[in-house]
């Protein structure tokens, strides 16, 4: 058999620094050709502030529209606090809750407007709440692979940071790029790692790469044992909180068509992503 690789689709972040807000029936639109492509995992949208993120105030609305087409297709919601997981859990259909805790300060305050301190505790009560609703949660370690601000960083600090989730019960962790900063043998040895402190833990990474470096650094991270990889059609988006410009995600269809050359098991193919793919070069026609 084939091994398998698992892609997380990631319109959220595709979607979440836009300029212009894109409409509610766009949205839907692209998300349900995502799901008719076959994607098991989706990061569809979040439960924050509008204020903050206004291209994500209607995700209450787009999963209402989504979910009598959803079958097998797992959604995932970004949550900043507690406020944002009830939300989460009064929605229904959402299997997975994310949350981003950074290995620097100065992100944290950015992101979410929270002390480290403060993201620790948040990080515990997320985990307790989300399981006793019956749904998962994963932990996105920002700035995993460097700091611009000047914050300590180390892989040995990071280590210690993902032992530490471990030792709280979290299983599912990403190991996050942000800003685009990693370089291929950063993210292999990083992975490595990281991948030795537990058997029991589903880890995976969540990077940011300019079209020309993506493809050094996923492939650092499988040959570092790294199977379950976050990405957005056409490479499109990025954090909005961080620096100044958006550092585009790693291009799903380009790790489509990587990991089928390499025969490995994808849930989607580049035949099945055609039809999202042509509406994602409509969507996203003026910010590449």
């Amino acid at each position: 058999m084939p091994e398998s690789v698992s892609l997380i689709e990631c319109p959220r972040d595709a979607f979440q620094g836009l300029p212009h807000f894109i409409p509610t029936e766009t949205k839907i639109d692209y998300l349900l050709s995502l799901i008719d492509a076959g994607f098991r995992d989706i990061d569809f949208g979040s439960f924050v502030s509008a204020k903050a993120v206004p291209q994500m105030r209607d995700t209450p609305q787009v999963l209402e529209a989504i979910r009598p087409r959803l079958g097998q297709t797992r959604l995932i919601a970004i949550v900043p606090n507690l406020k944002g997981l009830e939300a989460a859990i009064e929605s229904k259909d959402i299997r997975c809750v994310g949350f981003a805790l950074s290995v620097s300060e100065t992100f944290q305050q950015r992101n979410f407007r929270q002390t480290l301190e403060q993201a620790w505790a948040i990080t515990s009560e997320l985990l307790k709440r989300s399981q006793a609703a019956g749904m998962e949660l994963v932990v996105y370690l920002s700035m995993a692979f460097g700091n611009p601000y000047g914050d300590a960083w180390s892989p040995n600090h990071v280590v210690s940071i993902v032992e530490r989730l471990v030792e709280n019960g979290i299983r599912k962790i990403s190991l996050a790029d942000t800003v685009g900063l990693a370089q291929a043998q950063t993210v292999h040895d990083l992975f490595s790692a990281c991948r030795r402190i537990s058997s029991d833990v589903e880890l995976g990474v969540h990077l940011h790469a300019r079209p020309d470096r993506w493809d050094d650094v996923v492939m650092a991270a499988y040959s570092a044992g790294c199977r379950r990889f976050d990405g957005a059609l056409l490479g499109m988006g990025g954090c909005p909180f961080a620096e100044d410009h958006l550092v585009g995600n790693i291009p799903t269809d380009g790790m489509i068509h990587r990991f089928s050359q390499m025969g490995l098991k994808l849930d989607v193919t580049e035949e099945s992503i055609q039809s999202a793919l042509r509406k994602a070069g409509r969507i996203f026609s003026g910010y590449s």
